[in-house]
């Protein structure tokens, strides 16, 4: 089934919570999922200065923050949430955009983006 939905998931340091909850509350994004996680990226966990001394990876606590959009929303959501995470230092974080078969809302039992 072809829903032309997309699941965007942003990993960034926890102090971006705040920024990034205004920014999505702001584009009028519906729901977000929002889960404490630790990683960590090519910097192995470690500061910018420090990259070329640290040989062991240290898991960082960083948030994991998932969306469900249309698909055709989701190049303007990246945008705004690149623009709300940037400061141009190691660790700003990551976007990944999935492809959805479909979603089912489990109480009513509606598919696609009525589900969303």
């Amino acid at each position: 089934m072809n829903t032309n939905l997309s699941r965007i998931e942003i990993i960034c340091d926890m102090s971006k919570f705040q920024t990034l909850k205004k920014c999505l509350s702001e584009v009028r994004v519906g729901g977000m999922t929002f889960t404490q996680v630790l990683g960590c990226g090519v910097e192995k966990g470690t500061k910018e200065y420090e990259v070329d001394e640290n040989y062991e990876m240290e898991l960082l606590p960083k948030i994991q923050v998932a969306v469900v959009t249309p698909t055709d929303q989701v190049e303007t959501l990246t945008n705004v949430i690149q623009k709300a995470l940037y400061t141009g230092h190691i660790g700003d974080g990551k976007i990944f955009v999935y492809s959805l078969d479909n979603v089912i809302r489990v109480r009513t039992g509606d598919t696609g983006e009525e589900a969303i």
